[in-house]
């Protein structure tokens, strides 16, 4: 789990692909403190494992499923990624709940300076994930924790401090790039447990609630 709080821009020095699959080397400097293999790193906000590392650089796999949801696909040499390492029990939970599981890819379709803040409108690339976002809620762009500050018919903003723009990727970004887009998942939580018990065979169910039936056979009646 992450928190959306970006440790440092990390640079891609290769890339080797196999279709839909890739391994990123990526050189770093703060994260290597205490990286080991096997850990997770969010990268543009996907959720990636480091499976080799040496002296200022990790390596890590992406599978087709990530190949095709995320724009890590469209990194290139020498392209800047957000990173952060797993949150760790004893830290600051600066953001808010971040998987590093990417729902889709938005397409900056602005980019406007509002006094100290730089408002980006974002297009998601499918329309269904709207149900997830509202104004003042949590999102994640990049792997970046930002709040909703308007939601339009096709498009979202969001407002970036000064201090996050330096320190991210969105600072290299125009209009027209994309952005790794993962909604809170507090909201696919309520909306799975409100369908599942509407999807539910009512005369299985005793006017109780409970199924004893079930109960029994699974030993707990």
């Amino acid at each position: 789990m992450f928190t959306g709080l970006v440790e440092e821009m990390g640079t891609l020095r290769g890339i080797t692909r196999n279709g839909e699959a890739m391994v990123l080397h990526i050189t770093v400097s703060t994260i290597m403190s205490d990286l080991k293999i096997g850990d997770s790193v969010s990268v543009n906000g996907v959720c990636l494992t480091a499976s080799s590392l040496d002296a200022n650089s990790f390596a890590a796999d992406v599978m087709p499923e990530t190949f095709r949801k995320s724009n890590l696909k469209d990194l290139q040499m020498g392209s800047k990624v957000n990173l952060e390492r797993a949150m760790i029990a004893n830290g600051r939970f600066g953001g808010h709940i971040v998987q590093g599981h990417v729902d889709g890819i938005g397409r900056i379709q602005h980019v406007t300076r509002n006094q100290n803040a730089v408002v980006y409108e974002i297009t998601p690339a499918s329309q269904n994930i709207f149900k997830y976002i509202i104004p003042k809620g949590s999102i994640t762009l990049d792997g970046i924790s930002l709040t909703v500050i308007q939601v339009k018919e096709n498009t979202f903003e969001v407002s970036i401090i000064p201090h996050t723009l330096a320190q991210t990727v969105l600072n290299h970004k125009r209009a027209g790039d994309t952005v790794n887009i993962e909604c809170d998942v507090l909201g696919k939580y309520v909306e799975h447990l409100l369908n599942y018990g509407s999807s539910r065979q009512q005369d299985d169910v005793k006017p109780s609630g409970i199924d004893m039936e079930y109960l029994a056979q699974n030993g707990f009646a």
